[in-house]
């Protein structure tokens, strides 16, 4: 061989008889054959695997992974928390069906149920999940799908599953929910009988604020069907990405039990601070912890911009979940493009601050908070 043909063709060979401790990345696009016959038989489903769009063993891992911890059959991860929820969506939906969904949804997810899916011929009613006489009022001869979170963002309103399942059940509809704040290590949403549970991996399931993904487990049939949807949208996670997540998740349980009880101390304290008009922190989620999200509404003598900019070594960021405690201001970004009506219906404001909770120190973050709501008091 020249040198160019060389340096091209000299890969490491015959890497399946080494042993590795932890899954490789296989960080390629495509995979290669040996012969038209072994080609074909990828369509005859004898190979996992041709081109990392349809599928990739570091995407498959995750979407297994994911799959095992919510105790359902099935899983495929995509390239986003958004796209979990769209390939989940239209696993159920096509043109002319109709969603009924929470009112009090993520800002993202709100938006694409209401504007994105009109292009797809799909429309949603936007109802209050905890009236079930809303919910039913809703119900068109179209509707295919109920769909909620399991915590809904900002304001922590654990989702009445059993309720939803059962009004799914009595009018032959699927249900769907996000999962993302409560994790598969304080609630199962499908083993409570939810058909569709989707996850921004982003968040808990990565842990580490260093990847974008998302996943989308639950029965088989459906999840095949959003599985296609991956690939003909082309939806898909890349190989790196996957590889990081599953690496992140194997401390899930040890990150959220800690950051749901430095939450829990946080709420605690900050329900007797008198310029805390209101704490949002449910009690009732799980018995392993209530969750690592709180959300505040200060009271109207504090000065939300000093607040921020008192925050020290509390970072201000438009996300959540790592293992770094961080706040975020619903009203200008995850909540923003939301209509004025529905911020005003939900109570999102000027003050209404999100808490992600992290690993540190409980009395440093309530210290840290403590001294930011003290120097944002006008004076």
């Amino acid at each position: 061989m020249k040198f160019t043909t060389k340096v091209v063709h000299s890969q490491l060979k015959g890497t399946e008889e080494i042993r590795s401790k932890t899954t490789p990345i296989y960080q390629t696009s495509a995979f290669s054959f040996t012969s038209l016959e072994e080609l074909e038989g990828f369509y005859e489903g004898k190979s996992p695997y041709l081109y990392s769009r349809t599928g990739n063993p570091n995407t498959d891992e995750l979407g297994k992974m994911v799959a095992e911890l919510e105790g359902a059959p099935a899983g495929v991860a995509t390239s986003s928390g958004l796209s979990a929820i769209l390939v989940g969506i239209l696993a159920v939906v096509q043109a002319g069906d109709h969603i009924v969904a929470a009112e009090d949804l993520y800002g993202g997810t709100f938006h694409m149920l209401k504007e994105e899916l009109k292009s797809f011929g799909i429309s949603t009613s936007f109802v209050d999940f905890t009236s079930e006489e809303e919910i039913e009022a809703a119900l068109t001869p179209d509707t295919k799908l109920l769909y909620s979170e399991t915590v809904t963002n900002p304001f922590m309103r654990v989702e009445d599953i059993s309720r939803m399942v059962a009004l799914a059940e009595k009018h032959n509809l699927k249900s769907m929910i996000d999962n993302t704040f409560a994790t598969p290590f304080l609630r199962q949403p499908y083993l409570e009988g939810v058909d569709l549970v989707a996850h921004s991996a982003t968040k808990y399931i990565g842990g580490h604020s260093d990847i974008t993904a998302g996943v989308v487990v639950g029965k088989e049939e459906l999840v095949q069907k959003a599985r296609e949807k991956v690939v003909n949208i082309g939806s898909n996670l890349s190989p790196f990405e996957a590889w990081l997540t599953c690496r992140g998740a194997k401390t899930l349980a040890l990150r959220v039990g800690t950051q749901a009880q430095n939450a829990g101390t946080l709420a605690d304290e900050l329900r007797s601070n008198e310029q805390v008009k209101r704490v949002y922190y449910p009690t009732d989620l799980s018995d392993k912890g209530n969750g690592a999200i709180v959300t505040i509404e200060l009271d109207a003598s504090c000065d939300i911009s000093t607040f921020f900019k008192s925050l020290g070594w509390i970072k201000i960021i438009p996300s959540l979940a790592g293992v770094e405690t961080t706040v975020s201001y619903p009203l200008g970004t995850s909540h923003r493009a939301l209509p004025k009506e529905a911020q005003e219906k939900l109570g999102i404001n000027t003050h209404v601050v999100r808490i992600s909770l992290g690993i540190e120190d409980g009395g440093d973050i309530v210290s840290q908070f403590n001294e930011a709501i003290a120097a944002s008091v006008k004076k």
